[in-house]
């Protein structure tokens, strides 16, 4: 069927950061759509941010496209080029192989909601995030000089 009934969609705020860098995303629950749809040559996300929660550690992909769709609320987009105040109706675009860290952070007093979209092989994924000691690749989480973290990425 082509319509998703979302409440059917079991919602999950689980992440495979390592501590200490997944407590910023505790507040980040988000239900995969592409499984229940059927889709397998991409992925999307339906994604509520608690106040104060972060979308993901800042972040680029060198293997995935990511396309953000806000839906209601209001939340920062923050990347190489600063600070950008996002809200229902606006698209962000961030092209693999980019590195251009972002993520968005929810700094108002109400939840925000918004669609992520990629496309790319995650099995071939991989990238960086610029203000932590953390890279990943499709085998999971490394610190910058190579050595693995013990957490693993969730599909």
């Amino acid at each position: 069927m082509p319509k998703l009934d979302l409440a059917a969609i079991p919602q999950t705020n689980a992440t495979g950061y390592p501590p200490p860098f997944d407590a910023a995303v505790e507040g980040r629950w988000y239900r995969r759509l592409a499984p229940p749809a059927g889709l397998t040559l991409m992925g999307a996300s339906h994604v509520t941010l608690a106040p104060g929660a972060f979308s993901s550690q800042r972040h680029w992909h060198q293997g995935q496209d990511e396309l953000v769709v806000m839906i209601a609320g209001d939340a920062v987009l923050i990347d190489d080029h600063g600070e950008t105040p996002v809200g229902p109706g606006d698209v962000l675009a961030f092209p693999a192989g980019e590195a251009n860290g972002h993520h968005l952070h929810n700094r108002s007093d109400t939840p925000c909601v918004f669609v992520a979209i990629s496309a790319g092989s995650r099995d071939a994924d991989s990238g960086e995030y610029p203000d932590i000691d953390m890279v990943f690749d499709a085998d999971g989480y490394a610190r910058k000089d190579g050595s693995r973290y013990e957490a693993r990425r969730i599909p």
